[in-house]
């Protein structure tokens, strides 16, 4: 199955353990790990907070997009998304097109949860992170599902749990995939 199986994009919001869980199945399935807001940082030689105080959330989006692109098109890779990757319709088109995307679903509780002392995230800089969350969480929610192959709530189970259901649900996406795609014979 896994030399059969594309790219896996991860995608979600902040606080939803797209590297964590990114890193396990990458190693797991035996590919290369990629975060893309690492690949940002280490392409530009700053962090992100440095880029959206200098060039605004526009800049670090366009920096996205390109990497984006440039990430899906990578053979058998593991990709974790920045939360607003899905933002820009070029970006669900690339992720969409060319792999199957996972949508790590946490509720905004278990995001507060996970991001309350992290001050590496420019978004959450704010009096009330939570309103942030509900926010994001509620313009996004659409565009995760949108662009989903797959959908897994998190927050529930330990992550290497949850890879072990990733699994199988990969098995199973691609075994429905394969039936559906294959030419009939005659």
């Amino acid at each position: 199955m896994v030399e059969e199986l594309p790219s896996v994009f991860l995608v979600g919001p902040m606080g939803a353990g797209k590297t964590t869980i990114g890193r396990l199945l990458a190693k797991q399935l035996g590919r290369t790990f990629v975060d893309s807001d690492w690949y940002v940082e280490s392409q530009t030689g700053a962090d992100i907070a440095w880029i959206f105080d200098k060039e605004g959330e526009a800049g670090f989006r366009e920096r996205e997009t390109r990497a984006i692109d440039e990430l899906t098109q990578q053979p058998q890779i593991v990709l974790a998304t920045g939360g607003g990757a899905v933002m820009a319709a070029e970006n669900r088109e690339f992720l969409k097109q060319r792999g199957i995307v996972i949508y790590l679903n946490a509720p905004v509780d278990v995001q507060m949860a996970r991001t309350a002392k992290d001050k590496s995230r420019p978004l959450l800089q704010q009096p009330n992170p939570r309103k942030i969350l509900q926010g994001l969480y509620s313009a996004r929610d659409p565009l995760y599902r949108q662009v989903a192959h797959i959908i897994m709530p998190t927050g529930h189970t330990y992550p290497r749990h949850m890879v072990n259901q990733l699994l199988q649900q990969l098995n199973s996406f691609c075994a429905s995939t394969s039936v559906v795609s294959e030419p009939e014979k005659d």
